[in-house]
Formats: structure tokens, C-alpha cells, sequence
């Protein structure tokens, strides 16, 4: 794992990219922000009161000099921000309302990153992931061509990498949806050093069953494929025919993956976050995320359990993902 990271580090440094951390009086986000400024990965920015974050800082003994800090009601340039809101919201919020949604350090932060005045945020260390996401839905919005964000796990096991999908946010997605994950999760794969063969995964293997689940997954091939054509993706795939060579030889001897795919697909959020948590508890895989991806620029999301270790490994990732 910590190789993992030492290579994402060592592709950022050179980037000079910068952080969002709405959460800037949590020890956490204090806590790996310094660790990410002193050793020159990226730039930390942390919203709050100054003065406050400073004196958080000096008592749980953490030097935040080489961090950003900023405070949305004294930002140089709120007029324009707000300007830019109201544009991007289309008329669903007048100017006032947005001075006074632009105040709420998620919405802020977020529109740094809009107005490329940061290259991406970590939230979630005190809020939700509502509280996280709907900003970044409302303002950054995904790519062309992607209608939902997804979420994955990236799963290590000493020098075994896997990608998972989507664990965190889609509950029922549709072909459609399917499709976008699996797109959008070879991106990821690629990100993580991870040449990207792709299991579409059902309780069926190739007709082995028919239902309108498996057609789903099916189908979902099929306009995953026409997304990008270039991708090496089979299915629908039960887990062993898609992982164990001897099982693929016997259930699906014709397919391109030969039973050694490493991005896995799941038809819903229930089988996603099972099958990651078995991975993670009986397998004793680490599981790295969720990362958020589909949106224009990066927003990731942490767990309010999260530790100063999850928030610095979870920027690492933004950082790389920008």
C-alpha cells in the first residue's frame, strides 16, 4: 500500500497542484494537511476562520505554514464568485441567495475548484456525503456523456490491485448507468498503474440464466462498448468466471478476458458494497475510497470515521485525479 501512494506522490509533486479542505478546524484535515504541505506534495488549502485554525493547530501540534488559509466572507474576489454561481445555476438562485450559499464552506470550496483557483476538494470528514456531493453536482457537474457520478474502491493486497464499482453512490443503475461506470472506471484503473480489463458481473454467466437483471448487464455491455470501443470488457460474468482462469476456460472459453479481469463491475450499490466488504474483512484486502469519479474536476468524499492517514491518502488521489 505504501508503495501505492509513493508513486501517485512522486507523479504530483511536480504538478504544483492544490487541495480544498472545507474542513479546516477538524484535527484530521490539520493533521494531514501539514504532513502534505512539509513534504511538498501538493498545496493545502483550509477554510475557516484564520485565526482559529491557527490556534487549532498550535494545540494539537501540527505546522500549518505551508498551507492556504482562507476565509469565505473575506475572499478578494466574492463578488465575482457569486456572479458565477448565479450563471451556473441558471437562474435557480438570485445573487442574494447565493451570498449567502457561497458562506457554506462546501459550496465555497467547490467554487474554487469551478473557478481554477484549486484543482480539486476533500470533504466529508465532518459533513455528509450529501452535504459533499451536491455541490459538486450543482456546479462542477459531470463530463460529456456521463449522467451520474460513481463511486469506487481501489482494493490492495500487497502487490495485487483491483478496481471496484460502484460501491458508494448509484443504489439501482440501469444499462445506461452500467455502461458510464465502466467507462469511467478504466479511467480510474489507469490512474492507479492498473491495465484495465473489465468484468460487467451478474449471478449468470453468459446465458447461463435469463432474467431482466442479466439482460441489464447484457445490455449495459453492449453501450459500454460503444462508449469506447478500445476497452477490454466482457460479460455478464459470475465473479469465478471472470477471475479464476480454470472456471473461465469451462464457462466462457471464448471471452477476451481468459478469467484474469481486475475491474469489476457490480449490477447494483447492494452487491457493490457487499462484495468489496467481503473483500475487505475475509480477504484482507485494503480498501482504498471511495474515489469519486464522472465529474469534470475531482471532489472526494471521506468517511466521518476517517483518520488524519485516510484524509492525506485520499488527497494524494484528488491531487492525481486532476
Amino acid at each position: 500500500m505504501s508503495n501505492l501512494f509513493d508513486q501517485l506522490s512522486d507523479k504530483i509533486k511536480t504538478t504544483d497542484k492544490s487541495i480544498v479542505f472545507p474542513e479546516g478546524m477538524d484535527e484530521r484535515i490539520l493533521t494531514a494537511a501539514s504532513q502534505l504541505g512539509a513534504a511538498g506534495i501538493l498545496t493545502p488549502v483550509l477554510l475557516g476562520d484564520r485565526s482559529k485554525m491557527k490556534q487549532k493547530a498550535e494545540e494539537i501540534g501540527v505546522d500549518i505554514a505551508t498551507c492556504k488559509l482562507m476565509e469565505p466572507k473575506d475572499f478578494a474576489e466574492f463578488d465575482l464568485m457569486v456572479e458565477t454561481f448565479v450563471e451556473r445555476r441558471k437562474g435557480k438562485v438570485t445573487a442574494e441567495q447565493a451570498r449567502e450559499i457561497l458562506l457554506d464552506e462546501n459550496y465555497f470550496g467547490t467554487m474554487l475548484v469551478y473557478m481554477n483557483q484549486a484543482d480539486g476538494l476533500v470533504s466529508g470528514a465532518t459533513h455528509s456525503t450529501a452535504d459533499t456531493v451536491r455541490p459538486a453536482l450543482q456546479i462542477i457537474k459531470t463530463k460529456n456523456g456521463i449522467n451520474k457520478t460513481s463511486g469506487v474502491f481501489i482494493m490492495v493486497r500487497n502487490d495485487e490491485k483491483y478496481v471496484f464499482a460502484d460501491c458508494a453512490i448509484n443504489i439501482n443503475p440501469d444499462s445506461q448507468d452500467l455502461a458510464e461506470i465502466a467507462v469511467e472506471s478504466a479511467v480510474t484503473a489507469e490512474l492507479f498503474d492498473v491495465d484495465p480489463r473489465i468484468a460487467m458481473l451478474s449471478f449468470s454467466t453468459k446465458g447461463s440464466a435469463k432474467s431482466e437483471e442479466t439482460d441489464k448487464v447484457v445490455n449495459a455491455l453492449d453501450l459500454a462498448k460503444e462508449k469506447n470501443p478500445s476497452l477490454i470488457i466482457d460479460g455478464e460474468f459470475q465473479f469465478d468466471a471472470a477471475f479464476v482462469p480454470s472456471v473461465a476456460s469451462k464457462k466462457a472459453p471464448d471471452s477476451v478476458l481468459n478469467g484474469d479481469a481486475n475491474v469489476f463491475i457490480f449490477p447494483s450499490l447492494e452487491a457493490g458494497n457487499i462484495g468489496y466488504k467481503i473483500a475487505q474483512r475475509l480477504g484482507e484486502f485494503e480498501a482504498v475510497g471511495p474515489v469519486l469519479q464522472g465529474l469534470n474536476k475531482p471532489v472526494n468524499d471521506l468517511s466521518r470515521g476517517c483518520s488524519a492517514d485516510d484524509v492525506y491518502k485520499l488527497a494524494i488521489i484528488t491531487a492525481a485525479q486532476a
